[in-house]
């Protein structure tokens, strides 16, 4: 399957938001939980998850004295009391003794009799019929009341009143954890539609939880509910797989609010919450965000999925080019739950500048080195000064030191209010766990055990080289890759090429043409010659020459998205596989690309969701190799999926309401009147229209003759 470009500079903001909103990692720059924009938020997840784990367990009275503390509205619901004090009833006569029997006769006389009079239509046959449970016992095989015995009862109850109280208190899980399980659901959808397996399917099927919480249902009332818009409820239907009448009962629970709806039906979809703690803490780890230390490594007690960075056999003739996408990177600020934090995407390095930003108390990002280094070391075009390169590399290792104190803390999936039980024993087991057979012999790369050290230093090593990169200081990261792997640049000629690029636009941004034109005719003319496709991109660079003045580096070469690229590349020469969470993330997004194609409109939810800002793509002289780069990154084994669609996107309601498919026109109406009529998805209605000249009603009279 084809993979995108990711622009993992917003990803790493969204993780980052995502993982402060769960008060998964401690940073002593940022300010503590208890103070932090997002705190209330979180207290009433944690709320919510304790009430539903009361439940879940049967503990029926923990979870009201909850509720009558944080949320009495439900209590004063009769359908909501009449089910949890059913369950009370339920969870009494399940201890056996004689003095619960009795406790569940008084719960029936004082409080389930008069809620069943009231609570809903059909609630006191449910009181009459729950009291078969006095005859037939839970293990009893004839039992007429099984399904009131049924255990699975708590968890449904237990999800109904989350999602009651997460649209009430607006505890909304994090975006993050919301865009996973929307292209999660489309990624399956998309496979499913088109008959091939997906490479990630081990991840997503383990991730994304089959069962769903039951839906929140709105209060009946007299009042005539006003008609949905029918554009509204498809969209709906078709993002979070409802029928039709589901998605009308959604809409009237959020009282019409489209995006509020979608965000109550996402967060109904269960998340296997510990693996996807495990995901995030290793792209964390890969991307500098948090510390790898292992002594702070899983805190929470979470196994590991595998080895969070796998070192394996170098294969003679991998060519880390052939699946390392050159991606751009997009300054992003938007944060869920009112968190504000700010990239350093596009502070031009600047020491001031961050020190302004510091001062003015804003959560800055910080992850990586600024200190200002001379330009003749940054734009040196000889790679024979193999001891000043590699001091180069140690002061900077060195000074990363004292940055890797600056690092998020992983703290884990723990808190006061949680019930995390033998927390040091499995934290001993995690450590153990991830510590084992990660260094192995590197044959063939003149990099022994003694160059690189333990895990630690390797981690160090590829943070250390993405710096450099990031920073532009090209000839030092090429002299440095030299130095460890002679055969790099030889299996990835495009990684060189670009940061000879940057070489180049440094040394005609300081007049020294003579040296960039040296850079042009040695290095950038051969690769170009080599591969076609860098041709365009090196006349492109050559322009740079007409303009001098231009800041032609920052505008046209994204570098932290180049860095990521090289990070990947090498981490593979040295055996370290980049994160699951990446891999998820480029054939989701693409799988997302391709949906949409075949539906033949724009996602109305990707803005709310970030997902437009994960695919930004604004880089003229990468955006070839890119390409070309995505193309080879194909996984081996795996389905080839081509989706040509001659129509156009529809890119939002106030675009022109026709589409094509083929020759034929087919009206926005008419395929809003096929979906509901005939309840098949956007495609489907499409291509029946198309075989119908656009005509509706000929087609749904085809299918009911």
């Amino acid at each position: 399957m084809d993979s995108m470009p990711v622009n993992w500079e917003a990803l790493d903001t969204l993780i980052v938001d995502f993982a402060k909103s769960e008060n998964l990692i401690e940073d002593s720059v940022t300010c503590s939980p208890s103070s932090s924009p997002s705190s209330s938020s979180y207290h009433q997840r944690l709320v919510i998850r304790q009430i539903r784990r009361s439940l879940e367990v049967g503990d029926i009275d923990a979870a009201t004295d909850l509720l009558r503390v944080h949320a009495p509205f439900i209590l004063d619901d009769h359908r909501f009391l009449f089910r949890l004090q059913k369950q009370k009833f339920i969870e009494l006569l399940r201890r056996g003794t004689a003095e619960a029997r009795e406790s569940a006769i008084d719960c029936l006389r004082t409080v389930l009799a008069p809620c069943a009079l009231d609570a809903y239509p059909e609630a006191y046959e449910e009181f009459k019929h729950v009291l078969l449970a006095f005859i037939y016992d839970k293990d009893d095989p004839t039992s007429l009341v099984a399904h009131e015995w049924s255990e699975r009862r708590r968890f449904d109850i237990a999800g109904l009143i989350s999602s009651v109280l997460r649209a009430h208190m607006h505890a909304y899980d994090p975006l993050f954890a919301m865009a996973l399980r929307y292209l999660i659901s489309i990624h399956k959808g998309f496979c499913f539609r088109k008959g091939i397996s997906s490479p990630i399917s081990d991840l997503t099927l383990r991730l994304l939880l089959e069962e769903r919480d039951s839906p929140a249902t709105p209060q009946e009332s007299l009042y005539e509910v006003p008609p949905f818009d029918e554009v509204d409820i498809q969209a709906l239907a078709h993002a979070v797989e409802l029928t039709r009448q589901g998605a009308i009962d959604s809409l009237r629970f959020a009282k019409g609010d489209l995006l509020q709806a979608f965000q109550n039906e996402l967060c109904r979809m269960r998340l296997d919450d510990s693996m996807l703690d495990e995901l995030v803490r290793e792209y964390c780890i890969y991307r500098g965000i948090v510390d790898s230390g292992l002594a702070s490594s899983s805190v929470s007690g979470i196994q590991p999925l595998s080895e969070p960075l796998k070192v394996n056999k170098l294969d003679p003739g991998f060519s880390s080019s052939r699946s390392c996408s050159l991606e751009v990177d997009c300054e992003t600020n938007k944060h869920s739950d009112g968190e504000s934090s700010i990239s350093n995407a596009h502070m031009n390095n600047s020491p001031e500048l961050n020190a302004d930003m510091m001062g003015k108390g804003t959560d800055v990002e910080i992850r990586y080195s600024c200190e200002p280094t001379g330009n003749h070391d940054d734009c040196s075009t000889s790679e024979t000064h193999g001891p000043e390169n590699s001091r180069v590399l140690q002061r900077h290792r060195s000074h990363g030191t004292g940055e890797r104190s600056k690092r998020k803390r992983w703290r884990g999936r723990y808190d006061k209010h949680d019930s995390v039980p033998d927390v040091h024993q499995e934290l001993t087991a995690t450590a153990a766990a991830t510590s084992t057979n990660l260094l192995e012999g590197r044959q063939g790369l003149g990099l022994s055990l003694d160059s690189i050290g333990n895990r630690e230093n390797m981690y160090e090593t590829l943070l250390v080289m993405k710096d450099l990169a990031s920073r532009g200081m090209a000839a030092e990261v090429v002299a440095e890759v030299n130095r460890i792997d002679p055969e790099f640049f030889g299996q990835n000629p495009v990684l060189l090429f670009h940061l000879k690029q940057i070489e180049f636009l440094k040394l005609v941004s300081m007049g020294d043409h003579s040296g960039a034109l040296r850079v042009a005719c040695s290095h950038l003319g051969p690769l170009a010659a080599n591969d076609p496709l860098l041709l365009k991109a090196l006349k492109e660079t050559l322009l740079a020459l007409l303009r001098p003045n231009e800041d032609a580096l920052g505008r046209c070469l994204p570098l932290h998205a180049l860095a990521t690229s090289l990070q990947v590349a090498i981490g593979r020469r040295l055996g370290i596989e980049e994160p699951q969470l990446m891999k998820m993330m480029r054939a989701m997004l693409y799988t997302h690309n391709e949906w949409f194609k075949i539906q033949m409109c724009k996602d109305r939810f990707e803005g709310l969701l970030k997902i437009d800002s994960l695919k930004e793509i604004n880089t003229p002289l990468l955006s070839d190799a890119a390409s070309k780069s995505n193309a080879d990154a194909s996984t081996n084994g795996s389905s080839q999926v081509t989706v040509s669609s001659s129509g156009r996107i529809v890119e939002d309601g106030s675009s022109p309401t026709q589409v094509s498919s083929g020759d034929v026109l087919c009206d926005e109406n008419a395929i809003l009147k096929v979906m509901e009529f005939l309840a098949l998805p956007r495609a489907d209605a499409i291509h029946l229209l198309a075989q119908y000249n656009g005509n509706a009603e000929t087609v749904i009279q085809q299918i009911f003759a």
